[in-house]
């Protein structure tokens, strides 16, 4: 490859022009991706096809009907421009306040509804229009060797001058500083007379505007009305565009955008028979991007919550055994349905299809675990399935391995042949580990970039990796044979309903396992981590080993659907079916509609997406409402999908029921908890060199050239209360933070006697260090039982694969976390809240919460920061004695940070004052109060106002 980049001949004049003006065509996509994420946050994945209508319009007005051409070119233009209006208005106003990742799959099935709109112009794709896109040029111009067609002169003429326009409409003008308040502080914006919606409106006016002119400039420079489509590689080469400006900058989205398709060009021009090697390069490209722009995005403090939440079954009420076993009833009737159905229908041809049916809701579990449950919205999924189908087909046949250089082999040879069933879990193995490879490199991706990633992935997949001979068994070859085999006794290679019985029984296995693993710890740090990445690490859970167990448990999952949807057509045609991009949209769409927190969402969608254009496939209304109008109306109106229904009418069931019981007692308890006193008894506190339990020596904060905490020495001995006071901004979270190991620092942090300086925070926390946070959000989308459990968590990390197998052990220390966090709960009188999500509580309830935790976790230093906040006075007054209570019973070190004087100065032993992130004064309370910088740091200069404050 190197020795081809630098022969003489990798360019022509005549190549630079394609692939400049087809960059920057795809940089009017760039643009548009750009201006919807630059005032909303949101990546606009319908930014192409939203033009596709207008210009297959303008095809059939001025191709077909021969109206005259600029007529029709501004009536195609303003379709596509009121396409966006109608867009914001109908469906993104509506989530306005939704996540913005339930906005970006509403723009997938918005684009998809696009197409089909297309698709139903009459007169679209017929006559003269199959070989002739209308154009107002038709004109060529010679240049030396250098040749300029009129379409290509449009494009040069037309982009630079929309790209100025918009870079002065949207950099220059009120309009564009009405658009960054309303994105930046969209309460505050409506303060200042601007209105937000107003601006949304009009930036999705302005995508529809790009997209129109982009696709009818790409129609016009291919010259065929057949092309008047935006394909996943085109969206990606925009995507890519919009990375490259950073999401903000239109200047830079077109210089790159036109980068990249002077780059698309030059690799085809030279490497034509290397196949996938553009979207291979554009992979690359992307990953670098986008971890670049995850630095500095602060996208990721959203929670990721596809699904309304669904209240837990109270604990009294699942005393009642058919409570209890509700959800076991509903499935076992399923089960028996699913049973029966083969026995009931005798044609093969429909065996293999409920086969494949359940082979989908198989891929539509692992985006409910890496999705509904990580938060990791991935739209690669397919193409791990595609990996498992493909090496399971290669461990069948016997992998060849042949790895080298040119005539230098490193490794040669075979691998012998596998038996079928084997193979597919050999294969679903291979997937897990390449998504926990992709995992890895996502572990700092934020937000919604990951989208972006595990596209570029799904497209480089399909078109670079499965083509490998590894995986593809001889080099050009598009399909790929999974023979079936035995399973003992069971034939699966002639008879499509045993393979049917054997893809159920894997369904359920599927089920009963991950269903399991999520009301295990393990479910509980992976939604935890979700939403609440610092809190998780302050109950000692592991980001980076909770996000990795969702990236393999999804792969796992992924791989083992794509090789049992490969043996239900034995032969697999990797392009063409099942593992396209097209297809990875298709699975999420699947888990939406179905329902994406829930398990059974995955069966009921594939039952509806797959199943019901299987049923009826001469039917054209059907593929709507299973894909773009489907998942549009599910997430407008229905957005807990298919399964909602089925929770309303529990709940339902359950509320009814409560209503007939005793009221439930809030506090029985008294005395401190067992658990809690075992682990007091068992503690072995150690301390620094000093004496100390605590200590920081030059602990130093900068952000950019901001220094936050400047060489700050602090020092806790055991058992103190160490209050931290300043105003606001003096850098007391910050510094907290710091110790904790939530911001880097430069400096000496001690605890009981190990320099954690150098350790994440979940570590530092697992050696005893406890921390609470000013907002006390803790995790929305778990309930205060839940919540308590995951803290306990410090005690008895839960093993995997004890939890996912359900060994005694792992069994024994679940029951034992969940008796300790009822005793907990009914220790701080929590009693009624137990079965409540914590996005339903009141502030003073979630700091009882709080404490609660952090009496599970009972760390020997405890930090926290404003534990009061956001609480009123007469219930923060009664805060002090349950501080002090915490303290007790915990025997622990305090750090407490806090506005309110007088409760810091009531019990504080040790006081410490910052101002500008320096400590200005230290000591005793009362000699703190009264300290002359102290005093000017909270009260200025002002004689008269220190004489009213009495200090």
């Amino acid at each position: 490859m190197l020795a081809s980049l630098l022969q003489p001949h990798i360019w022509t004049a005549n190549l630079l022009v394609i692939g400049l003006v087809r960059g920057l065509i795809v940089s009017l996509i760039a643009m548009g991706i750009v201006v919807v994420y630059r005032s909303s946050r949101v990546i606009n994945f319908a930014v192409g096809d939203l033009g596709v209508p207008a210009a297959a319009l303008l095809a059939v007005m001025a191709g077909k009907s021969h109206w005259p051409y600029w007529p029709s070119l501004l009536l195609a233009v303003l379709s596509g421009t009121l396409a966006g209006t109608v867009v914001e208005l109908a469906v993104i106003r509506r989530l306005f306040r939704a996540p913005r990742v339930i906005v970006l799959v509403a723009t997938i099935g918005v684009a998809e509804l696009a197409r089909a709109v297309t698709l139903t112009l009459p007169g679209y794709r017929s006559g003269r229009l199959q070989t002739a896109f209308p154009s107002p040029i038709t004109s060529e111009w010679h240049l030396g060797s250098m040749t300029i067609k009129g379409s290509q002169l449009l494009a040069l003429v037309v982009v630079p001058f929309i790209a100025t326009g918009l870079w002065w409409l949207l950099g220059h003008t009120r309009f564009g500083v009405a658009v960054r308040a309303s994105s930046t502080n969209s309460d505050l914006a409506r303060l200042t007379g601007v209105s937000p919606k107003l601006m949304s409106t009009a930036v999705w006016t302005i995508g529809g505007f790009l997209s129109a002119i982009s696709i009818i400039l790409y129609a016009t420079e291919q010259g065929t009305s057949d092309l008047v489509s935006v394909g996943p590689e085109t969206l990606l080469l925009g995507l890519t565009g919009a990375l490259i400006g950073g999401m903000r900058s239109f200047p830079r989205a077109v210089v790159g955008s036109a980068g990249v398709g002077v780059l698309y060009q030059v690799l085809v021009y030279n490497f034509p028979n290397t196949v996938g090697l553009v979207q291979f390069v554009l992979l690359i490209l992307v990953l670098i991007l986008v971890a670049r722009i995850s630095r500095a995005d602060d996208s990721g403090a959203e929670s990721f919550a596809f699904a309304p939440r669904v209240a837990p079954v109270p604990e009294r009420l699942r005393q009642i055994w058919w409570v209890r076993r509700m959800p076991q009833l509903v499935a076992g009737i399923a089960l028996l349905f699913a049973l029966v159905l083969p026995l009931v229908v005798h044609e093969s041809f429909h065996h293999q299809t409920y086969a494949i049916i359940l082979a989908f809701a198989l891929c539509a579990v692992s985006v409910t675990v890496l999705t509904g449950w990580g938060g990791q919205l991935s739209l690669g999924q397919m193409a791990f399935a595609g990996i498992g189908a493909l090496s399971a087909a290669a461990f069948v046949r016997g992998v060849s391995l042949n790895i080298g250089w040119r005539s230098t082999r490193l490794i040669r040879g075979q691998l012998p042949k596998v038996p079928f069933v084997p193979a597919l879990l050999l294969g679903a193995l291979v997937a897990c580990l390449i998504a926990v490879a992709v995992g890895v490199g996502a572990l700092r991706v934020k937000g919604l970039l990951l989208a972006i990633s595990t596209m570029a992935f799904a497209i480089a997949a399909q078109a670079y990796i499965f083509p490998r001979p590894l995986f593809a068994g001889t080099e050009g070859s598009v399909t790929v044979q999974l023979p079936r085999g035995k399973l003992g006794a069971l034939d699966l290679a002639h008879l499509n309903r045993n393979y049917y019985y054997f893809t159920l029984a894997a369904l359920v296995v599927v089920l009963l396992l991950v269903g399991h693993l999520r009301r295990t710890g393990i479910g509980r740090m992976i939604i935890g981590v979700r939403e609440n990445e610092p809190a998780a690490s302050a109950f000692t859970v592991s980001p980076t080993r909770s996000k990795l167990t969702a990236f393999a448990v999804a792969g796992f999952v992924a791989g083992l659907g794509g090789a049992i949807l490969g043996g239900s057509v034995v032969t697999i045609g990797y392009a063409d079916r099942f593992f396209r991009i097209e297809d990875s949209l298709t699975v999420v769409a699947l888990a939406v509609i179905g329902g994406l927190g829930s398990l059974a969402g995955a069966v009921a969608g594939a039952l509806w997406v797959v199943g019901l254009p299987a049923f009826w496939p001469s039917n054209r209304t059907v593929p709507l409402f299973t894909s773009s109008i489907g998942l549009l109306i599910i997430l407008l109106y229905i957005p807990g999908g298919f399964t909602q229904i089925g929770y309303w009418l529990r709940s339902s069931i359950v509320n009814w029921l409560e209503t007939r019981l005793p009221a439930a007692q809030t506090k029985t308890r008294i005395a401190p908890p067992a658990s809690l006193r075992r682990v007091a008894t068992s503690r072995r506190t150690r301390v620094n060199a000093d004496g100390s339990v605590l200590s920081t020596s030059g602990l130093t904060v900068r952000f950019g050239g901001i220094v936050a905490v400047d060489s700050v020495d602090v020092r806790a001995a055991p058992g103190a209360v160490i209050g931290l006071i300043g105003t606001n901004g003096a850098g007391k979270s910050t510094l907290l933070n710091a110790i904790g190991g939530y911001v880097a620092s430069t400096g000496r942090v001690e605890l009981l006697g190990d320099n954690i300086g150098r350790l994440p925070a979940h570590q530092r926390a697992h050696l005893g260090l406890g921390r609470t946070f000013q907002a006390a959000t803790l995790f929305p989308e778990l309930t205060v039982r839940e919540t308590v459990q995951l803290a306990l968590e410090a005690r008895h990390s839960t093993p995997f694969w004890g939890s996912l197998l359900c060994l005694p052990g792992a069994t024994e220390a679940e029951r034992s976390k969940r008796a300790d966090a009822a005793e907990l709960i009914d220790f701080l009188g929590l009693g009624r809240y137990a079965d409540r999500f914590i996005a339903e509580l009141s502030t003073g309830t979630r700091r009882i919460v709080e404490l609660a935790s952090v009496l599970a976790v009972a760390p020997s230093v405890l930090c926290l920061d404003e534990p009061t906040a956001g609480v009123a006075q007469r219930e923060a007054e009664a805060f002090a004695p349950l501080i002090k209570r915490v303290q007790q019973e915990l025997d622990a070190t305090l750090i407490l940070v806090e506005h309110d004087l007088p409760l810091i100065l009531a019990i504080s032993d040790h006081v410490y004052c910052m101002e500008a992130g320096e400590i200005i004064a230290e000591g005793a309370p009362d000699t703190v109060r009264s300290d002359p910088l102290v005093v000017a740091s909270y009260l200025g200069g002002d004689q008269r106002a220190i004489r009213r404050s009495n200090v």
